[in-house]
């Protein structure tokens, strides 16, 4: 390792160069989640590939380790390091829609509320996750699960091609016939294998759907109701229900303030009236506690994150199920009631469709026949109570679990590294770490859910 000549960085790059002591260097170490407080050595924003691949190069000069950060969501702060160098994407922000051919160009410095925005304005969407401010870099060479993901599959499976600076500075344009290993790769792999600059996506046609928040009183009867629901539904519909303690919302009740509830976010990618008849037996369930679902564009489908202040912290486990019954729901609901956090969540996202539809082994992600995923978390209220939040989560998590091991590895935590295999199970792991080797033999993106090189 040598030491980081700062004067020498500033004049190498057009783009900004921040290091401890400049005024702007707290905010921009800055990252969604709390429980993290990395300082790194300099954070580099370039402006264009070829400065991502001097950045690069800068990691091999100096031994300093490399974080690549796209929109700084990853839930233990890999997208930061402590004494290393952070080359920081949100410099690249051009985006070229093309809408005969209903593709779109996207730099990785975009978030997925930038795209949808822009998209938007021509009818158009591309399925991202469900939080506006995550980077499109990171959901996407992830997977990207969220709201369209039954009608159109995942993002990845909207990926026509993409531009990646590897580790040995090249900059390459990937896609089915160029580098199709690559390709491949970085259609779930993460961000093992090289800093995806932009994306090419296509594009649906998305003039509005029917969506918003439906909150439920949380009894077995109505979670397990809307899970089998939800999950029956044409492929239109894509939810996520989150049973957690009603947040004092103004809309909530205040004698229902802390009461368990169902947190759903509803989302039909298709015509209002139809929109009616497939909710209708979600809403009979219960007397709504609010019911905001209503036509509306899709970026609104995108909740306002709140105050930038607001750094949750929490320990989370996320896992595939193949079976949620009413007793297993029941059992659910009795962990969630007593838990020792004031605010948990266990969250259901119903799957199938268009994201089934893909075979396994045509993208990096590998668990196309999954029919649930779930989210369980407790947040913390200070180091003291990460243990006891931490013991419960595992339990609540191994409760629910059957069918095989398996996980997403955007969510993955502070478990990444132990349950790297269960993200890429199997073939999928032997031929991403094949690929790593051919891009990544000396493993510089090494900060992430890590695939070592064969």
């Amino acid at each position: 390792m040598t030491t980081l000549d700062v004067s020498a960085v500033r004049t190498r790059f057009t783009g900004q160069v921040i290091v401890p002591g400049d005024t702007d260097y707290d905010t921009a170490r800055g990252l969604f989640y709390g429980g993290t407080d990395s300082r790194p050595a300099v954070i580099i924003r370039p402006v264009d590939p070829t400065e991502v691949a001097g950045v690069v190069a800068l990691a091999h000069e100096t031994g300093l380790e490399l974080a690549v950060r796209c929109g700084g969501h990853n839930p233990v702060g890999l997208s930061s390091v402590d004494g290393g160098i952070v080359l920081d994407l949100r410099q690249l922000r051009a985006i070229a829609i093309d809408v005969d051919e209903r593709t779109v160009w996207a730099q990785t410095g975009l978030t997925a509320g930038d795209v949808t925005k822009a998209v938007a304005e021509h009818g158009l969407a591309v399925g991202f996750g469900d939080s506006a401010t995550v980077g499109i870099g990171g959901i996407t060479t992830g997977g990207g699960v969220g709201f369209l993901s039954r009608k159109y599959g995942m993002t990845i499976d909207n990926v026509l091609a993409a531009e990646v600076v590897t580790a040995d500075g090249q900059i390459l344009q990937v896609d089915a016939g160029s580098h199709p290993d690559l390709f491949w790769a970085i259609r779930g792999g993460g961000g093992n294998f090289g800093v995806v600059t932009r994306f090419k996506y296509r594009l649906h046609e998305v003039p509005g759907v029917t969506g918003g928040l439906l909150m439920l009183p949380a009894t077995a009867d109505v979670v397990h109701g809307f899970i089998t629901e939800a999950a029956a539904a044409p492929e239109e519909l894509s939810v996520i229900v989150n049973v957690m303690p009603a947040p004092p919302m103004p809309f909530v009740p205040a004698e229902l303030h802390g009461s368990m509830v169902v947190f759903g976010l509803v989302c039909y990618a298709g015509p209002a009236d139809e929109a009616e008849k497939v909710l209708a037996p979600i809403r009979a369930l219960a007397e709504p506690i609010a019911d905001m679902v209503r036509p509306i564009t899709y970026p609104e489908m995108f909740m306002e994150e709140g105050d930038d202040d607001y750094h949750p912290t929490a320990t989370a486990r996320n896992l595939f199920t193949d079976q949620l019954d009413h007793a297993l729901v029941t059992q659910i609901l009795e962990r969630l009631d007593t838990a020792p956090a004031p605010m948990r969540v266990t969250q259901f996202r119903p799957l199938g469709g268009a994201v089934s539809r893909v075979a396994d082994d045509a993208t990096a992600y590998s668990h196309r026949g999954r029919p649930f995923m779930v989210n369980v978390a407790a947040f913390l209220d200070g180091p003291d109570t990460k243990a006891e939040r931490e013991q419960w989560v595992l339990d609540t998590s191994a409760l629910i679990a059957n069918g095989e091991p398996g996980a997403y590895v955007n969510f993955l935590a502070e478990d990444g590294a132990e349950r790297a295999r269960e993200a890429w199970p199997a073939g999928t792991w032997e031929r991403l770490t094949q690929v790593k080797r051919q891009y990544d033999p000396g493993n510089l993106f090494r900060r992430n859910v890590n695939i070592p090189p064969a």
